[in-house]
């Protein structure tokens, strides 16, 4: 996405009484990530598992659904500007819907950030590594096709949005810009900006009716919420009065809110103004970034979402069983997959309310169907907290404020991230993340225990790697997620430690998840494949609670703290 050859910075190692010594170096990181893949590569499935063609007509059977004549007549004036973020669809998309009210014609734009591809805040790591970049490129291509099959286009721009934005603005004499809110930091930075830099512009009279006469014609920034399930406007309490429980903040929506639909389509969103060239999608290659994908391929944009929606639920009829199946580790099914492109906004999370109350009443309604909704709930919780706790999400001692002495030793970390930890099920899991940026939820859940609790490495370096591989990746819901397992986050009753050979046995007991990514297991008998003994890895360091004797040393910081063994039957990521 950025032309030009760029440095990051990359984190050395170093000791607690140093800081961080970062040199840079040329981005290249399809090096590092192929050495993280296994050496047999297994077959790479689709998700979803449709043609192009019937993924094409199930996105323009949906908007037709979605199409009303009951818009009314288009009454608005002038150029309004649509700025796409995270939330790269067109259905159930208000921000665009409202462009279109408000104006005589619309123009959408994106803006390829260098930020996105600099570097993350602790560790210097690759905020966006090359999976989901590629999946990003793809969600703008499917993007650009739908928004000109209604009538418009999207025009790509290189550079920083509080530049660029404006600059539009100002070129086109829009009178809004609109655009979806975001609530962490960075991105809450970036909207001031981009404000701060609107307010000083005086466009002549454009006509339009966002102008405010008060405000001398300057455009104004139109945020919207259209992130979550239920509306921020629709909850029972203020952000900032959020419960600390998740289950009290569950009920109390069930019981006092309610989800609104989504947003309806008019026939065309066309005709866009005059645009000189609307500039191309960028190849991944352009970021100087190359993926080898295995395992699985997550097909980035809209059409794939509302495909993988309708293959799950009505071709595979798979939503019936979610529940039963929701924990497992190998394969496309097992769950519903949806997360990569909520994470991008190629999918509203109301839209999947709706489909799952439809399947209710065409099919039938049980544990399984209210299992998604309850999944999308702990997303829209994570989402609300990050508003509540701000920076805190962020910090080493987290919304708790706990005082931990955290390891950060690099070779300890480095063997974590690149699967040889000398644990197969460990290892697997993170062979997997390197090579398809997914990882099952039950599998984060017990990478995150085994590195915060049996190497004690700070979280927020397993945090910032999860950022840097994850197609789903998302700030509220990563940080909350490891928050919560690393036993600082906003319930303290959320301590747990995640025994490997339990997990072994309930999640993989005849060892087919990791021989899939181990392929030197695969020879093995079934029983020996968590327990190769000499035939593997020396595992690195012992297990708080297993049946390993240490065979390494280890800066652990839970040596006189550790979480309680229990097995965490709910799932908030990765669905």
């Amino acid at each position: 996405m950025i032309k030009q050859p760029f440095l990051l910075t990359k984190f050395t190692p170093f000791s607690s009484k140093s800081k961080h010594t970062l040199f840079t170096f040329h981005c290249n990181f399809s090096i590092k990530m192929a050495s993280l893949t296994a050496r047999t590569t297994p077959t790479v499935q689709n998700v979803p598992g449709l043609t192009p063609e019937e993924m094409e007509r199930v996105c323009e059977q949906t908007f037709q659904r979605y199409e009303s004549g009951g818009l009314g007549k288009r009454k608005g004036k002038g150029v309004a500007i649509v700025w796409f973020r995270n939330d790269l669809r067109v259905l159930d998309n208000e921000a665009l819907l409202r462009a279109w009210v408000s104006s005589e014609a619309i123009l959408p734009v994106y803006c390829v950030d260098p930020r996105l591809f600099g570097t993350t805040h602790y560790f210097g790591l690759p905020k966006t590594g090359a999976l989901r970049a590629q999946f990003i490129i793809e969600c703008l291509n499917d993007l650009k096709r739908n928004l000109v099959k209604r009538g418009l286009n999207l025009l790509i721009q290189h550079g920083k949005p509080e530049e660029i934005i404006p600059s539009l603005a100002k070129a086109y004499k829009a009178h809004t810009v609109y655009a979806h809110k975001e609530t962490c930091s960075e991105e809450v930075k970036v909207e001031k900006l981009v404000t701060r830099n609107l307010q000083k512009l005086v466009s002549p009279s454009s006509g339009g009716i966002g102008n405010d006469p008060g405000s001398r014609n300057t455009t104004k920034l139109e945020l919207v919420w259209g992130s979550t399930m239920y509306h921020i406007d629709d909850l029972p309490c203020d952000c900032e009065s959020l419960p600390d429980v998740y289950t009290q903040f569950r009920k109390s929506v069930e019981y006092k809110s309610k989800v609104c639909n989504c947003t309806r389509l008019p026939t065309s969103f066309g005709p866009p103004p005059e645009v000189g060239d609307w500039g191309p999608v960028p190849q991944v290659t352009e970021l100087g970034l190359q993926q080898e994908k295995a395992g699985m391929n997550f097909v980035g944009g809209e059409s794939a979402a509302l495909g993988r929606v309708h293959d799950y639920f009505w071709k595979k009829d798979l939503l019936k069983v979610y529940k039963e199946t929701r924990n497992g580790m190998l394969g496309p099914d097992y769950s519903t997959k949806f997360s990569p492109w909520l994470a991008s906004g190629s999918l509203s999370p109301r839209f999947i309310y709706e489909e799952v109350k439809r399947y209710e009443k065409e099919r039938q309604s049980n544990d399984s169907t209210y299992w998604v909704l309850f999944e999308l709930i702990w997303r829209d919780y994570f989402r609300f907290l990050s508003i509540k706790l701000g920076n805190l999400l962020f910090q080493a001692g987290g919304p708790q404020k706990v005082n931990i002495n955290w390891s950060q030793d690099q070779t300890m970390f480095d063997a974590w991230r690149r699967g040889q930890t000398g644990y197969p099920l460990i290892d697997a899991n993170m062979k997997e993340l390197a090579a398809t940026g997914f990882m099952s939820n039950r599998g984060r859940q017990i990478v995150c225990s085994f590195l915060v609790r049996d190497m004690g490495i700070d979280w927020r370096m397993g945090a910032e790697w999860f950022e840097t591989c994850l197609l789903d990746y998302d700030p509220c819901s990563n940080y909350g997620n490891w928050t919560y397992g690393a036993g600082v986050g906003n319930d303290p009753r959320e301590d747990r430690y995640f025994s490997i050979p339990k997990q072994a046995q309930n999640y993989d007991p005849e060892g087919e998840f990791v021989a899939y990514w181990l392929p030197e297991l695969r020879a093995l008998p079934r029983e020996k494949r968590h327990s190769p003994g000499m035939m593997y890895l020396n595992p690195i360091v012992a297990l708080k609670h297993g049946y390993t004797k240490k065979t390494g040393d280890s800066k652990t910081a839970f040596s006189s703290r550790r979480g309680r063994p229990e097995d965490n039957r709910r799932k908030r990521h990765g669905y």
